[in-house]
């Protein structure tokens, strides 16, 4: 059959649909609204294979609508002008549904220009997106539309929608189809929350198992020939690729350096070497910070020579780097002080610079106009002396607060104990 078995499995009742529960179960926001037949311009905005389009179909039935369906990755504004002007009265007088697929691939002004069918009622407008809609779709759209997010599926739900389309796939069988419950799993697990991937590779499981007395058994053995290469693969431009690099530096922050070896096994299937080195490096200075300051070397080290060697053996220097960053000790104090000077200088915080501190002509002898001469700190005993170097208007500012590591504190002494203060 010409038709995959995704198409044919789709669900054509919200109570077929899996996974969105949060979304779809009783008594919730968009289950009311599609059972409601409200004309809402919707977003839905989740990982692929979580059911966005399924939805356009199933409520574009319920509110006996037209569908018209447009990937905006190969169509443009003529495309929906063209369906726009085929509107008829008598076809469509409540209007159409337009559903535009992976939105973010429409520029500015091709979004803007579905403001005005969207505000005459011509259509009603459903959009999806992977990627977050707060940064890819143009805030008059945005304004104008509702936002619902589609999670990735969890496995045991997914196992449920493999089951019914196992029965739909045996229709064309003669022989009986077997999977046992392990492979079920097994099919969800390399699929990553993506249910269409696993419909796929459940229909391509089938084809590619062998006839035996009537009777086609799928095993783990076929399973790991299909599932070897698309089970790490992700879009590196979308949401999928900014969480897992969330996660991993989250871990190492949180010291957890099985959690954070997770993370990095999957970015090195990836492939995403660079991701990898950037995160790694920044981890060293915000999160590991000035608790152990030997850690940004370690980790810069670990960095130069993965860049240099290229996988497979990065992976040896990089685990390295990322075990001894989430056992180290932790301070972003030093993050956070020059982020709280930046805040002042944002906020008009722009005072002029004391004049002693200025040109080295304002601390001539001749210059008599200076009230204050700038003191050579290698003049005074341990190389300090008490001045003001921080503009009047804020010369009581406070930046960096010391941590509670024992390094830190022992800055904290010194700055207490420190001779010379005049």
């Amino acid at each position: 059959m010409n038709i995959s078995l995704a198409s044919r499995a789709r669900p054509t009742k919200l109570t077929q649909i899996v996974g969105q529960d949060h979304l779809l179960g009783k008594e919730k926001a968009l289950r009311k609204i599609v059972d409601s037949k409200i004309n809402v311009n919707l977003v839905l905005y989740g990982p692929p294979g979580t059911g966005k389009t399924t939805l356009a179909y199933i409520i574009s039935k319920k509110s006996n609508k037209n569908l018209e369906i447009l990937n905006c990755t190969s169509a443009g504004v003529p495309d929906i002008k063209k369906i726009i002007g085929n509107l008829s009265a008598f076809k469509n007088p409540d209007g159409i549904i337009l559903y535009l697929d992976e939105i973010q691939y429409f520029n500015k002004k091709q979004q803007q220009t579905l403001l005005e069918f969207i505000e005459d009622g011509r259509i009603t407008l459903m959009v999806s997106t992977t990627e977050n809609p707060y940064f890819c779709i143009h805030n008059a759209l945005l304004s104008r539309m509702s936002v619902f997010e589609l999670r990735s599926i969890e496995n045991s739900e997914i196992v449920k929608a493999l089951k019914r389309a196992l029965a739909i796939l045996q229709d064309d069988y003669e022989e009986i189809l077997i999977l046992s419950e392990d492979v079920f799993e097994t099919i969800a697990n390399s699929c990553s929350g993506d249910l269409r991937r696993a419909i796929s590779t459940l229909e391509l499981a089938v084809i590619s198992s062998k006839s035996e007395n009537k009777k086609i058994i799928v095993t783990n053995g076929i399973l790991s020939q299909i599932t070897k290469i698309s089970n790490t693969t992700y879009d590196k431009s979308g949401d999928s690729h900014y969480n897992l690099l969330s996660g991993f530096q989250k871990s190492i922050r949180g010291s957890d350096q099985n959690a954070s070896l997770h993370y990095l096994a999957r970015l090195l299937e990836s492939g995403d070497l660079l991701s990898i080195c950037r995160r790694l490096l920044v981890c060293a200075c915000e999160d590991v910070g000035l608790a152990y300051p030997q850690a940004t070397t370690f980790a810069k080290s670990c960095v130069d020579i993965a860049l240099q060697v290229g996988l497979p053996e990065a992976k040896i220097p990089l685990a390295n780097a990322v075990i001894l960053l989430c056992l180290s000790p932790k301070s972003n104090s030093g993050y956070k002080a020059i982020n709280k000077a930046i805040s002042e200088i944002k906020n008009g915080m722009l005072a002029k610079i004391p004049r002693y501190l200025q040109n080295n002509c304002f601390n001539k002898e001749n210059n008599k106009n200076d009230e204050k001469k700038y003191k050579y700190p290698h003049d005074f005993k341990n190389h300090y002396v008490k001045q003001q170097y921080l503009p009047d208007e804020i010369k009581n500012s406070k930046y960096y607060e010391f941590g509670e590591n024992k390094l830190e504190q022992s800055f904290k002494n010194f700055c207490k104990n420190r001779s010379g203060e005049n």
